[in-house]
């Protein structure tokens, strides 16, 4: 099953378009990466595809549902979504507990099997132990692996994290990368994963997206999957 498909995409903040004739397809069950230097419109890319942007020009199509007729459940991680203020006011587990709640059910009771997942998934990120602690105690990397404890815990279908392992050390990535990788394998979970990381990364990866600079000045996408375009300097 087709997850997300883009065929032709433009778009750019200004007159300048930032992705031009951008096709790509990515396939449920599969661990993406999307790379390229900075400036390489990686995060606008992944904005497109979930649509909280629409492109000049193309089609952007992300499915709406599952074969079997539920709704596709997407998690998005977006950068410095960890840059939560000494003041912040939510402890660690509470945080991480509300991604178990469902569009329109915030006043129903979480249940046990929902308190161990939210445990698993605090555990999976090696902060249970700091469950209790205010969110505006922890370090860049700590609120990074809470932010990702949320996202296990809700359950998605799709994955979509924009340099996920931002402030964490390479045992905390690996562990992240090992993390995703058993998504796919075991719940047939689809990863889109924004990185600079690659190299420490492709062991684990299906197929990567490489936004990269051409000679004579022109721009491409170079990748393992079907992708073609060129891109300018928004991020």
């Amino acid at each position: 099953m087709v997850l997300l498909k883009m065929d032709n995409v433009e778009f750019g903040y200004s007159e300048i378009p930032c992705l031009q004739d951008v096709s790509l397809q990515i396939s449920a069950g599969e661990f993406v990466a999307v790379t390229g230097p900075n400036g390489s419109s990686k995060s606008t890319l992944l904005k497109l595809a979930l649509g909280l942007l629409r492109p000049k020009s193309g089609e952007v199509k992300l499915q709406s549902g599952k074969p079997d007729g539920t709704k596709l459940k997407v998690s998005y991680v977006p950068q410095h979504i960890a840059a939560f203020n000494s003041g912040f006011p939510s402890r660690v587990h509470e945080f991480v507990r509300s991604g178990r709640y469902k569009e329109g059910s915030w006043l129903r009771r979480l249940t046990p099997k929902d308190h161990g997942i939210v445990e698993q998934a605090l555990r999976d990120v090696g902060m249970w132990e700091m469950r209790g602690r205010r969110i505006g105690e922890l370090s860049g990397g700590q609120k990074q692996r809470i932010c990702m404890a949320r996202a296990l815990a809700s359950e998605p279908d799709l994955f979509v994290l924009d340099e996920p392992t931002a402030g964490m050390d390479q045992q905390s990535r690996n562990a992240l990368y090992a993390q995703m990788r058993r998504q796919v394998t075991q719940y047939n979970r689809t990863v889109i994963m924004v990185t600079h990381e690659q190299q420490e990364l492709d062991s684990f990866l299906d197929r990567t997206i490489e936004l990269t600079r051409k000679e004579e000045d022109t721009w491409g996408c170079c990748t393992t999957t079907l992708c073609s375009g060129h891109f300018g300097l928004a991020e």
